[in-house]
């Protein structure tokens, strides 16, 4: 069979070969293939051979036509002596170790820092075991998916929910249960969170009062502050600690005047404004109000120069129709004037 095989693969290479029309291209064999250096690895070729200058000069792009092909020529043959293996349809090989150090454009990846639970597993020796993704379900007697759509022991689906003794029979335990879900979810999306900022160095993106693990004055500060207000009452009978200061993040509050107040405020404030639209000494600034006054003349004077003067088109519209200047009976020769006299 392997005979078989290498004498079609030869027959086809005969085929192409033979096809070609120059007589170089059509044998595999290379002048000094000795001084050819090959780096399989990289799919590299170099080749050593010398060439006399004045040849050179003259059929350069010749020369190193020739050299580039006996390279590559040598560098084929070389790769068709590796094993070959057939996967899914397809012949590979596996090209040997590189021999050629090349550089990189761009430094080595570094490792990822491993999460909290990857820490923990490995000091706990708990090896990572993966799950298959299909379970049995009891209820439908058949293999569903662990989770997604049409998971297997789908809890959200149930119409009745026992009610456990030591609960309150009056709590509604499908809000429970969903109130628990979100809760774990958050907590899931909390704990992502920390661990990209702790591969990159960075502080762990907060919303609100996210817990910190470090948290500052300020933040403890803002957090006994909303804890306040979280009672019916808005924190107005909420009990105060012996020696703690007013936050100063709970927000100005408006001051309104009570709608029955003291007759006097308001007697002081009228004469207030009494007094100052009484003043003597005006408060329009004069300078400004004059500049708008001669801004304006100035304005109107250049419309009235454009309305004065008619364009040329006009001009001759108004002599064809016969409106001329005052004192004429319009416009027109002599003739034409003469005869409408009579």
């Amino acid at each position: 069979m392997a005979e078989s095989m290498a004498g079609g693969k030869q027959s086809l290479v005969d085929t192409v070969l033979s096809q070609t029309e120059d007589q170089q291209l059509r044998t595999t064999n290379v002048e000094n293939e000795e001084l050819i250096e090959l780096d399989e690895g990289n799919l590299l070729a170099i080749n050593e051979n010398k060439t006399d200058t004045k040849d050179f000069k003259k059929k350069g792009e010749n020369i190193l036509l020739s050299l580039t092909r006996d390279a590559t020529q040598a560098l084929f043959n070389s790769l068709w002596k590796i094993p070959v293996e057939q996967k899914d349809g397809a012949y590979l090989i596996t090209l040997p170790e590189q021999k050629t150090w090349m550089p990189r454009e761009k430094p080595v990846p570094k490792k990822k820092a491993p999460t909290k639970w990857e820490e923990y597993a490995k000091s706990k020796g708990i090896l990572n075991k993966k799950k298959s993704r299909m379970v049995w379900d009891d209820q439908s007697q058949q293999y569903k998916p662990r989770w997604g759509y049409n998971r297997a022991n789908d809890d959200t689906k149930d119409w009745v929910i026992e009610v456990p003794d030591n609960a309150d029979p009056f709590e509604d335990q499908f809000e429970k249960r969903k109130t628990a879900k979100k809760e774990r979810v958050a907590k899931n999306e909390l704990q992502r969170l920390r661990n990209v900022a702790r591969t990159q160095k960075k502080k762990v993106p907060g919303i609100g009062l996210a817990p910190t693990e470090q948290p500052s004055k300020d933040h403890l500060s803002k957090a006994l502050a909303v804890a306040h207000k979280s009672t019916a009452s808005i924190g107005k009978f909420t009990d105060r600690l012996p020696k703690e200061k007013p936050s100063k993040f709970t927000g100005k509050k408006r001051k309104f005047e009570p709608s029955i107040g003291n007759l006097g405020n308001e007697k002081e404030k009228q004469l207030k404004v009494l007094d100052s639209v009484s003043k003597k000494v005006p408060t329009i600034n004069v300078t400004k109000a004059a500049n708008r006054m001669l801004r304006q003349d100035e304005e109107k004077r250049a419309q009235d120069k454009q309305s004065k003067k008619t364009p040329k088109k006009l001009k001759g519209r108004k002599a064809s129709l016969g409106l001329g200047k005052p004192g004429r009976q319009g416009g027109g020769n002599k003739k034409t004037r003469g005869k409408r006299k009579r």
